[in-house]
C-alpha cells in the first residue's frame, strides 16, 4: 500500500458454474480489489474454483462505520 492512498470497500459477486459468492474487500485500487478476491476465492474453496466471471456491484471509501448489508 502506498502511504496516503485512500482505501475502498469493494462489494463483489463472484459467478461460478454451480454456485455464486459475494465478497467484500478492502482495497486502494478496482484492479487490486479484483485480485484480491481470486485469492480469496482459492483460499475458501478447496482447489481453485472456475470462475466465470467477477461483477463490481459497490464501492465505498473505508471510513468508520461503512460497510454492506448482504442479504442471502
Amino acid at each position: 500500500m502506498a502511504e496516503g492512498m485512500p482505501l475502498y470497500l469493494y462489494k463483489l459477486e463472484a459467478q461460478m458454474p454451480d454456485r455464486q459468492a459475494v465478497l467484500v474487500i478492502l482495497a486502494e485500487t478496482d484492479l487490486e480489489a479484483m485480485e484480491e478476491a481470486e485469492v480469496h476465492l482459492s483460499k475458501h474453496f478447496i482447489g481453485a474454483p472456475e470462475i466465470k466471471e467477477i461483477v463490481l456491484i459497490e464501492k465505498r471509501r473505508a471510513n468508520k462505520g461503512a460497510g454492506y448489508v448482504i442479504e442471502t
